[in-house]
């Protein structure tokens, strides 16, 4: 039988450096392992929030206009992730975007609009939790538009963000992949949570059923909005920490701003976890 992890006095008083602290929980907890992986993120993620902050005084110095949208399937991750984008940025230079459904106005107006006005201002990084992507994927799925306003979309979307390129925005685009076992389990853990029950909704449920129609939709969106300009970035994202320090790594790799590396960590994302968007790509979610 595996002996239980006892920390005591003694013991604890002992450690002096990791490598200690390692050796006892080897000594002592069968779970070790988990315990190292949890610190290693946890180090890697501060100093990559380091480098997010000097990337966004960058940004806000030189006025430039940055935005990044995360799309996936519900429980992808895509909250998470722009938490720990955001946890320690400076909140007047930044802005996280979460648009609810249309009002009966907005509805009746050019679908782009409500989003225009949520453009990032020069100096301003925006975090877009979802996008006008919505009208690509969830909305022929849902039923939530006619096949006209989607056909109107996947025609008016490349052009609007080649204005948008164009007029010096710089947009990056993220799908979080994640398989439909993941999706189901992270389902089941929401429901089980009281303080997380509020992220599941009815399109959730339907999105297991139709997880097919969402692939779908999502592979003609990325055959039809996957530009040189404005590419698609696929994120496997089954390991939601692994998900998260690449997913950043990547946004660092986009800029040369001041002081960067400073932080010593590796600033390069996994290619195996983050990767352009090419049609041959076998992806988790299909």
């Amino acid at each position: 039988m595996q002996q239980a992890l006892i920390l005591n006095n003694k013991n604890i008083g002992s450690i002096k450096t990791k490598k200690q602290l390692r050796e006892l929980l080897i000594l002592k907890s069968p779970n070790y392992q988990k315990v190292m992986d949890r610190m290693a993120y946890e180090e890697e993620l501060i100093k990559l929030q380091i480098e997010l902050v000097n990337l966004q005084q960058w940004i806000s110095k030189k006025k430039k206009r940055v935005m990044i949208i995360f799309e996936g399937r519900d429980a992808s991750g895509k909250g998470g992730t722009i938490r720990r984008f955001t946890n320690e940025l400076n909140p007047r230079s930044m802005r996280i975007v979460a648009l609810s459904k249309p009002t009966e106005v907005e509805s009746g107006q050019w679908y782009f609009r409500r989003y225009i006005k949520e453009l990032p201002n020069p100096g301003e990084i925006c975090f877009f939790d979802r996008s006008w992507y919505n009208r690509a994927v969830v909305e022929p799925v849902m039923g939530f538009c006619t096949e006209k306003q989607y056909q109107e979309f996947m025609v008016q979307v490349p052009e609007f963000e080649h204005m948008l390129y164009e007029d010096g925005v710089k947009i990056i685009k993220f799908w979080f992949s994640i398989s439909k076992k993941v999706q189901q389990a992270r389902f089941d853990a929401r429901l089980s949570n009281p303080l997380k029950q509020w992220k599941y909704s009815p399109v959730d449920k339907k999105g297991q059923e139709l997880w097919d129609s969402y692939t779908h939709y999502k592979e003609q969106m990325f055959n039809g909005t996957h530009t040189t300009f404005s590419p698609w970035v696929i994120v496997k994202a089954d390991d939601k920490p692994t998900a998260r320090l690449e997913s950043i790594r990547y946004v660092l790799s986009q800029f040369n701003y001041k002081d960067k590396g400073k932080s010593g960590t590796r600033l390069f994302h996994d290619p195996n976890i983050v990767m352009r968007y090419y049609r041959l790509l076998k992806q988790l979610d299909t």
